[in-house]
């Protein structure tokens, strides 16, 4: 099976998100000073895949699913700025008012609202990039499903 290279990038950028997250975890016994911090680069690749997982569920009306990516991505980035003290506050606060107006819109199950706020945190996100000198970091509204793995429509129930 030949695998196209934008799944490829995904899939190795799933495995460097997940692996050092779980690593965080201490085992039983380790102290203080042992304890894994994950790198930024990888809290934040975690938060674009929910990001773009989020936008998945929600176009999708998958709220359930959509309100868990939302909840993952808020602890991404409060992870990232409890762990990275060069991360403005600011920066955190505006995303967190931009994270609760798309709760709004999921719990409403509003798709028009889902979109327009999606939008509004995607803008937020690369407002804190160009805040931090990584204006580079472009996130946008995805363009294609690459999750072949993963249902994103919501289940009937029986």
């Amino acid at each position: 099976m030949k695998v196209k290279p934008f799944t490829a990038l995904l899939l190795a950028m799933s495995a460097a998100a997940v692996i050092p997250t779980s690593w965080a975890q201490s085992p039983p016994g380790a102290g203080n000073a042992e304890r894994y911090i994950p790198q930024l680069a990888n809290i934040m690749t975690a938060a674009q895949l929910q990001h773009l997982k989020l936008w998945s569920a929600g176009t999708a009306h998958n709220w359930p699913l959509a309100a868990y990516e939302l909840q993952q991505l808020r602890e991404s980035l409060v992870e990232a700025a409890l762990l990275y003290r060069g991360i403005p506050v600011s920066n955190v606060t505006t995303l967190a008012s931009s994270i609760s107006v798309m709760t709004e819109a999921i719990d409403r199950k509003d798709p028009e609202r889902f979109a327009k706020e999606f939008a509004e945190l995607t803008k937020g996100c690369n407002t804190c990039h160009r805040s931090m000198d990584r204006a580079f970091i472009v996130l946008r509204t995805p363009a294609e499903q690459p999750f072949s793995n993963q249902a994103f429509q919501p289940k009937s129930k029986p």
